[in-house]
This record gives C-alpha cells, sequence and structure tokens, in this order.
C-alpha cells in the first residue's frame, strides 16, 4: 500500500478508483440519456459516429456500464488483495482514455480509430485489475478477470459491426455484453446484498453463500452471452427458453434466501433486492420471447439495462461512495425518490413503451431525475477528503 503521507498527498479525486469513475459515469448517464431524447426528438444536429442508435447501443453497456464496473473492481481489488490499486497519474490517464472515448464519437476521426481508442480502454482496465488478481493469486477472482476480457471481445463484435455498416453484429456485441454485465452482477451482487443486508439490518449473520447458485448463474449466463454473440436466438427459438427460464429460477432463489424482516425500512437494502429481481425478470421475459409469449425482445432486453443494471448500479453507488468517503451508511432522504425513480423508469420502459411513446420519455425523465438527485447529494463527496481523515 501507498505510505499516509503520499496517499494524502494526492488530490481526493484521484486517490481511488470509485472517485473520477462514479463521478463521471454517473453524469454520462444524466446527460447520455437526454441526448438520446433530444435525438430521437429531431432537437440535435450533431450526428455520432455510426447515428444515433448505433451510438445509445455502444454507451449503455461500454460508456456508462464500463466506467461504473472500472470504478467498483479498481477500488474492490485494493480491499480484496491489499496491493494498491491506481491511483494519482494513472488513474488520470485511465480515465482520461475513457472520457476520450465518450468525446471521440462525436468529432471527425476515423471509425478505426475510435474503435482503438475504446477498446485499449477496456485492455488497460482488465490489465490494471487483472494484475493485482494474479499476483495475489486469489483464483476465486478469476471469473471476474474472465467475464471483464469478454466484455472488451463483445465490444470489438460491436465496434466491428459499425465498420462494417452491419446492424447485425453490433446488436449481438452489445445485447452479449449485457448478459455479461449480468454475470457480474450475480458473482459482485452475490456477494455483498446478503453481506449489505445482514449489516443494514444488524443480523448476526448473512444467508449462507450457496455456491452452486452462483457457479450456475455464471455459467448460464456465459452461454447466454456466448450464443448471442454467436448469431444464434436473433429469432424466437424454444429450444433456449428452457436456458433463460433456469436464469429466472436461480435469480429468484437467490432473492428468496436472501429475504429477511426489515429490507423494506431501509432504502439502501430494498434499492438493492428490486433491482437485482429486474435479473429474473429479464431472464423470464426473454423466455416468454423465445416461446412466443412476447412479440418484442427488447422489452427483455430493456429490463436487463435499465432494472437491474440502471438500477444495481445507482443502489451500489449510494452504499459503496458512502462507506468509501469514510460517512456513515445513512443516505441522504431524497435517494430514496432516487431509488423509486429508477424503479419507474424501468417500468415505464418495460410495461408502458410497447404501447405508448410517452412511456419512453417518461422513462427517460425518471432515469434523468434519478441520477440528477444522486448528484446533487454525492458529488462533492468525490472530489472532497474522506471525512475521517482516512486516505482513499
Amino acid at each position: 500500500m501507498l505510505e499516509r503521507s503520499q496517499a494524502l498527498a494526492i488530490a481526493p479525486l484521484w486517490r481511488l478508483g470509485f472517485r473520477p469513475f462514479f463521478l463521471g459515469g454517473a453524469l454520462f448517464a444524466l446527460l447520455a440519456m437526454a441526448a438520446w431524447v433530444a435525438a430521437l426528438n429531431g432537437w440535435l444536429a450533431p450526428q455520432p459516429l455510426g447515428g444515433w442508435l448505433a451510438w445509445h447501443r455502444h454507451e449503455m453497456p461500454f460508456g456508462f456500464g464500463l466506467a461504473i464496473i472500472a470504478g467498483f473492481l479498481l477500488t474492490a481489488v485494493q480491499t480484496w488483495t491489499g496491493l494498491p490499486s491506481l491511483s494519482g497519474r494513472p488513474l488520470m490517464a485511465l480515465f482520461g482514455l475513457w472520457l476520450a472515448g465518450r468525446l471521440a464519437w462525436f468529432l471527425p476521426v476515423p471509425l478505426a480509430a475510435l474503435a482503438a481508442l475504446e477498446l485499449a480502454f477496456a485492455l488497460a482496465l482488465l490489465l490494471a485489475f487483472g494484475r493485482l488478481i494474479l499476483r495475489s493469486r486469489q483464483w476465486h477472482n478469476a471469473p471476474v478477470v474472465l467475464v471483464l476480457a469478454l466484455l472488451g471481445a463483445c465490444q470489438a463484435l460491436n465496434l466491428y459491426g459499425l465498420q462494417l455498416v452491419d446492424d447485425n453484429l453490433q446488436r449481438r456485441g452489445v445485447l452479449a455484453a449485457l448478459w455479461l454485465v449480468a454475470a457480474l452482477m450475480a458473482i459482485i451482487g452475490g456477494r455483498v446484498i446478503p453481506f449489505f443486508t445482514a449489516r443494514g439490518l444488524g443480523l448476526a449473520s448473512q444467508a449462507p453463500a450457496r455456491p452452486w447458485l452462483m457457479w450456475s448463474l455464471l455459467g448460464c449466463s456465459l452461454a447466454i452471452a456466448a450464443t448471442i454473440a454467436a448469431g444464434l436466438g436473433q429469432l424466437p427459438s424454444p429450444w433456449l427458453a428452457p436456458l433463460f427460464l433456469a436464469v429466472a429460477v436461480l435469480h429468484g432463489l437467490r432473492l428468496w434466501h436472501w429475504r429477511a424482516r426489515g429490507i423494506w425500512r431501509v432504502p439502501l437494502l430494498w434499492s438493492l433486492h428490486l433491482a437485482y429481481a429486474w435479473l429474473a425478470i429479464a431472464a423470464l421475459g426473454m423466455g416468454a420471447w423465445h416461446l412466443g409469449w412476447l412479440t418484442q425482445s427488447s422489452l427483455a432486453s430493456h429490463a436487463l439495462a435499465v432494472g437491474a443494471m440502471g438500477g444495481l448500479i445507482l443502489a451500489m453507488l449510494a452504499r459503496v461512495s458512502l462507506g468509501h468517503t469514510g460517512r456513515p451508511l445513512l443516505p441522504p432522504p431524497a435517494m430514496s425518490w432516487a431509488f423509486a425513480l429508477l424503479q419507474l423508469a424501468a417500468l415505464s420502459r418495460v410495461a408502458l413503451a410497447a404501447f405508448a411513446v410517452s412511456g419512453l420519455w417518461l422513462a427517460a425523465l425518471c432515469w434523468c431525475l434519478a441520477f440528477g438527485l444522486f448528484l446533487r447529494h454525492y458529488a462533492a463527496m468525490f472530489w472532497t477528503a474522506r471525512v475521517d481523515g482516512h486516505p482513499g
């Protein structure tokens, strides 16, 4: 670890990965959604490379999602391994690489240059995280390294499709990536949600880990991602339905095992449990689509992207940011509204947008308000020192 004096000499924003990436990722979530809605209404003249749809597809998992994943993993790996993670100038460089990727979509650069920039960030993140896991020989964290590498491969597939103007390849890369993010949420969520629940309710012990559930979910999620990336299941295929339905059941079992009295009185807990439930809903929706019971697979994809990924990210940001800045685990009261708005965004995008365009606008508005509330109450935490005086 860095000497205390060295760590405190670094500007607070660059002391740990969660600081710039949580701040940048949350701000990007708000701005990108506002830009997407403005583009749909014809209010924005500039066109990103490949068009607005290609940009929107890419930026949900690879712009927004990967930023938050970077912030979480680069912070957690220091705790897991006891080895110093990125800070100071190396962290500035990595964040600058991510930010350059966001800006490059709107600059007159070749698509090959954009792809190189985007994949450079994915590779740099993989190396920054993976090297510490390897040095500490934490083989139980190897699945996280694997998922991170596969996310980079899916991004390459999406960008290759962009280069070829192949809509099918772009979709395959993005949808496979979403299920890889689901795999990552299953790994990390399986560790932290029962732990946070036990601590939040003052329980003597947390729910048993049940490793078979984690490995089953990981295997099924990876199989789903591989199937999508390979181009299978682009049309309803009944033979794929059991795989998705199995995932829905496994996630449901986890939620059942995690249940505890008092969850609904604690915003930092019910937000996590409700967001995790969207993983089961998304898998159930995909199973229903493959069986011909649902007409649009995009409803299930948005349940995964908005409800599960967006919801878990917001809930985790609200909890982790307090702990890592030395604050009590009591979020501002406004965050209960933010969590509720995010849930409403998911419900609107999945249940209302299928029938009326107003559902899409309501979903976007609620999403922006949710992340706006988070930034209003948390942004200053990221560029100021810990309140307890410790580095980090």
